[in-house]
């Protein structure tokens, strides 16, 4: 069981790992059309994890409720929207092709600002992964291995772009290979940090599974709808954006569905 676990927390690092590796081989910054194809794509992944990985099995614990079977589904996301707008109003970060960093004003670097942006919505992820891996470790018949494993392979693949999305940059403003790529693979870190502490705190997340699981999708959407869908269609032409967040969607769902 504990290989299990650990092997589900770390595939989503592994492939934040991965696309930060990129800088050890590419030196320029990748072009704006592919940084949107690849926002976009991260947020398809979101949306469909959220749905599919996490709603729909909080709705189905809470059938015993009969009609108010929304309520934890509906509290739990309203947390996780308040828990993530919280967190951007009290950590300073700056977003990718952003000019002015956002939070409270601060001296850090602007290197070590993009690193939290991501870090930011890696805190969500962690979450999700977390609180799966915890439910199906508890013996919680609706969560699956099977399911648990589709949700970290399905945040392993958002995770290599967002990798190589802060890494690259990083490398071509003239940081060290191994400055950017250590940068790169820090700011997925707080994802098997916080999957460790969630999964080390079962026995008080087991009564709350629904609340907790979406939770985990309303911060999850913060991040697409404050961040990442904003990004992908800030140009006057969003196509690139708007197909590669379909492939992720598809992906995402076609990994829940067939796997869980």
């Amino acid at each position: 069981m504990d290989t299990i676990l650990a092997m589900g927390l770390l595939i989503p690092f592994l492939g934040t790992s991965l696309g930060a590796a990129t800088c050890l081989f590419m030196s320029g910054e990748l072009h704006r059309e592919v940084q949107r194809a690849l926002t976009g794509f991260a947020a398809g992944v979101m949306v469909a994890a959220s749905i599919w990985s996490l709603l729909i099995p909080a709705l189905e614990e809470s059938e015993p409720l009969g009609k108010m079977a929304f309520l934890p589904s509906a509290i739990g996301f309203a947390l996780g929207m308040a828990f993530l707008l919280f967190l951007d109003h009290v950590i300073p970060h700056l977003h990718m092709g952003a000019h002015d960093p956002e939070g409270p004003k601060s001296h850090l670097a602007r290197t070590t600002m993009l690193v939290l942006a991501v870090t930011l919505h890696n805190i969500p992820e962690g979450m999700a992964v977390g609180v799966v891996l915890a439910g199906f470790a508890s013996g919680h018949g609706d969560i699956t291995l099977a399911s648990a494993m589709a949700l970290s392979i399905g945040i392993a693949i958002q995770n290599f772009p967002e990798g190589a999305i802060i890494s690259l940059p990083l490398r071509s403003a003239g940081e060290s290979r191994t400055k950017s790529f250590v940068m790169g693979v820090l700011s997925g870190a707080v994802e098997p940090v916080g999957g460790v502490i969630t999964i080390l705190l079962t026995a008080l997340i087991v009564p709350l599974m629904p609340y907790l699981l979406s939770l985990a999708a309303g911060a999850m959407m913060y991040v697409v709808v404050e961040e990442l869908i904003p990004e992908m269609s800030e140009e006057p032409h969003s196509n690139v954006g708007t197909i590669a967040y379909a492939v992720g969607f598809i992906i995402m769902m076609t990994l829940d569905v067939a796997l869980g």
